[in-house]
């Protein structure tokens, strides 16, 4: 007998659809033990005993919406990788960091990071619906699994408000859409007080592995404090379900401005035609790729990771070959504290004296003539950057800018031994 399309799947058949759509119901009834994950999928008392191994790196919550999407039987499953642990993730490389953005080290009260100059990101709980095996934040994430306290989100809050310069708030954690709403506005209408933050930002994965949770409640409270900017987390065409599609539409149809970023993942999406599919439903469903993101050097996460090469490899396969905005920026997120970097493939081949050599995705050898007598010049009567200054949005210029401002000839290194060799010999 088929089976109803308003029927939850086995082995949640006997669930109440309204229970299956509520996004209550879903959290409380995450798959946190290798028990419960052996009702859904089928697995081998070896691979249950290497699961339980594998639960003191990071815990395991899935959804039960999630789980229903994995399939039983294959333990190469995009969604299972994504959602079940293996022993490869007690391997501790030696590239290894616990920490490797240093978004603890950047932060100037608990919760908030700050390392660009006109943005922070606020960390407002450490929960999410469901752990992804790949998380950047393990070293925290569903440590506690509830949100973050009152008192440091005030304090978060204190400190942008008192930093002029910042004027974008991303609110990611865990991840912000399991807080309940009451809670959520809280956070968000005190940001939307402060003059100088001009957007609120939200770092989601609930579309992916908890649509229910996207209903018209939490609609009508993001609706009050626009722009509305919401980045999301699929890494698969397999999540992009008629169930997420739905979740996404709402959104979409409410006028918030979606994206995603996508983590480039061994065996799971390291494949340009993947990659190019994913892409091309994301845009169908009114999501700009906005990011692919290189692993990053987080503990236990090494089999997941791809050289650059191969993301290279993949961009190569994407720009000129699909539409322009079905095209993310590729980006490595450097260790120490270094930010997002893009890696472009090289489409300049050489640039001399007003003549730059450019090759197309095709291969095809072009030259650009540059102007032979441009030299730039503030535009009259624009008051703009003394404007920006007034309004505490530009702070001091940093890195390569102070070059390019003539602030500055050259940018040196702290540590330079010349640089030593001189303060040495002055302080003699």
């Amino acid at each position: 007998m088929a089976q109803s399309p308003n029927t939850p799947p086995p082995p949640w058949q006997d669930v109440s659809w309204a229970e299956w759509e509520d996004w209550h119901w879903q959290l409380a009834h995450r798959i946190t033990t290798v028990e419960e994950l052996g009702r859904v999928i089928n697995l081998t008392d070896e691979e249950k005993e290497i699961i339980a191994k594998s639960l003191n790196t990071l815990r395991m919550a899935i959804t039960p919406y999630y789980a229903s999407l994995m399939d039983p039987d294959d333990p190469h499953c995009p969604i299972r990788l994504r959602a079940v642990p293996t022993i490869l993730e007690t391997h501790i490389s030696e590239e290894d960091m616990e920490d490797p953005l240093h978004e603890d080290v950047d932060s100037p009260v608990p919760g908030l990071t700050h390392r660009y100059p006109d943005r922070v990101l606020l960390l407002v709980t450490d929960q999410c619906s469901m752990y992804c095996r790949h998380c950047t934040r393990r070293r925290w994430a569903g440590e506690t699994d509830r949100p973050r306290a009152q008192k440091e989100i005030d304090e978060a809050i204190a400190y942008i408000r008192e930093t002029r310069g910042v004027r974008d708030v991303l609110i990611s954690g865990g991840d912000p859409f399991t807080l309940s709403t009451e809670r959520l506005e809280y956070i968000v209408a005190k940001l939307h007080e402060i003059p100088h933050v001009e957007i609120v930002r939200y770092g989601t994965s609930i579309p992916v592995v908890l649509p229910q949770r996207v209903t018209e409640e939490l609609i009508s409270m993001l609706k009050k404090y626009q722009p509305v900017w919401i980045n999301t987390h699929f890494n698969h065409p397999k999540e992009l379900t008629p169930r997420a599609r739905q979740a996404l539409a709402m959104l979409a149809d409410a006028g918030f401005v979606l994206g995603n970023q996508t983590v480039l993942l061994r065996g799971v999406n390291d494949c340009p035609w993947i990659m190019k599919e994913l892409f091309q439903r994301l845009i169908e469903n009114r999501v700009r790729p906005y990011r692919l993101y290189q692993c990053d050097l987080s503990q236990g996460i090494s089999h997941f990771r791809t050289t650059i090469a191969r993301g290279i490899e993949i961009m190569e396969h994407l720009s000129g070959h699909t539409t322009g905005f079905a095209v993310p920026e590729f980006m490595v997120d450097l260790p120490g504290g270094g930010g997002k970097t893009p890696v472009h493939p090289r489409y300049m081949i050489s640039q001399g004296d007003r003549v730059v050599v450019f090759r197309n995705y095709e291969g095809v050898i072009s030259r650009y003539i540059e102007p032979a007598d441009y030299r730039f010049e503030c535009p009259p009567n624009c008051h703009i950057c003394e404007e920006r200054k007034a309004r505490g949005l530009d702070q001091p210029l940093v890195g390569p800018t102070k070059v390019f401002a003539r602030e500055r000839v050259s940018l040196e290194p702290a540590d330079l031994p010349r640089l030593q060799r001189r303060k040495r010999a002055a302080d003699e």
